[in-house]
């Protein structure tokens, strides 16, 4: 089968759907497919609109040589993917990814609405371009041959305002890779004790607002009023180094607005380190017995979560239960049931 992934990045750039993008790949040509994968690249400094263009017109060539294309997001390659498809009679699937509408949203107004809380209470306050995207999203989903949602949780929050009820779907949830045990946060170099070692908590994200970066950076100053020696490391890495900071990290934290699958929350309890997470997440069925689940508009609440992940016996409770935690769906999982999909489409 000849499969075509779009993305809207790819590495060398960071952040979760590149990683997707790329292991996903890896693992459908270990299942003896044939893939390529379309991309934005420079073509995202172009204005929205113009970039959907120019991909159109770069993916066309590739729509018509695949048999199905795997578009990783509803908008960005999203909406170029299936007019392609509509216009060469080709298959498109599409996997959800996050949630362009809100996003920006949040962006632009600065309001912190909570994803779940998002379709309720503010649409009537959308703008012209922001009409204009819910109803080029909603075109994308009812024009798929399936959507794909890695979460419940997602699906639930669009099925009404989207109309899904006559949309194929499915789930085919996010990695959960196997565990790799570290002592996380314990490193102790000669002549250092445990008391002098500084406490570093990592929480790599994008400045954006909806990733609530300036409550967690307020209740983490609030924090190390009490614990002076806490340090937060907030900085965006290249992958492989983010998962050693990771290792080393004494916790890793997570208090967005909405976080549909996060895999930097996933890794760290593939690392075996504790993580404060929000609970506006689609994986609390899956993890939330084993991490510290905080409201992300609770500053008091986050400061209290990470003053708890510096004692001791608390953390090494979390430490525990992560390590009792064996749900796995590995690449090659996640590879098999996207082919077993699209060979129903055939």
């Amino acid at each position: 089968m000849r499969v075509l992934i779009t993305t809207g990045i790819y590495p060398p750039q960071i952040g979760g759907p590149a990683q997707y993008a790329k292991r996903l790949a890896e693992a459908f040509v270990g299942h003896g497919q044939e893939v390529s994968v379309a991309t934005y690249g420079r073509l995202l400094y172009l204005p929205t609109g113009v970039r959907h263009l120019f991909f159109f017109f770069r993916i066309l060539p590739k729509v018509w040589r695949a048999d199905v294309v795997l578009a990783l997001d509803t908008f960005s390659v999203g909406v170029p993917s299936v007019l392609a498809g509509k216009i060469l009679g080709k298959k498109v699937v599409i996997r959800t990814g996050g949630d362009f509408l809100w996003e920006g949203y949040v962006e632009l107004t600065g309001k912190k609405v909570l994803l779940r809380n998002f379709y309720e209470s503010e649409m009537a306050n959308l703008n012209l371009k922001e009409k204009k995207i819910f109803a080029l999203t909603k075109w994308v989903l009812k024009n798929t041959a399936t959507v794909v949602f890695s979460t419940a949780w997602q699906k639930d929050i669009w099925q009404k305002p989207y109309g899904l009820e006559k949309v194929e779907t499915d789930i085919v949830e996010n990695f959960y890779g196997e565990k790799e045990i570290h002592d996380s946060g314990c490193m102790i170099h000669e002549g250092e004790t445990r008391n002098q070692k500084k406490m570093v908590f990592v929480g790599f994200t994008r400045a954006l607002k909806w990733k609530n970066v300036d409550t967690l950076t307020r209740a983490f100053a609030e924090a190390k009023k009490v614990r002076p020696g806490l340090v937060l490391d907030l900085a965006q890495v290249p992958y492989e180094q983010a998962m050693e900071k990771i290792k080393n990290a004494r916790c890793a934290i997570l208090v967005s607005l909405g976080d549909i699958s996060p895999n930097f929350a996933l890794d760290a309890l593939r690392l075996g380190v504790p993580i404060i997470l929000t609970t506006e997440n689609g994986i609390t069925d899956r993890v939330g017995a084993v991490v510290r689940l905080v409201d992300p508009l609770d500053q008091a609440d986050i400061t209290q979560a990470i003053l708890e992940m510096t004692d001791d016996t608390i953390h090494a409770t979390y430490v525990e239960k992560i390590g009792q935690c064996n749900y796995v769906h590995t690449w090659e999982d996640i590879a098999k049931e996207f082919l077993t999909l699209f060979q129903k489409l055939a």
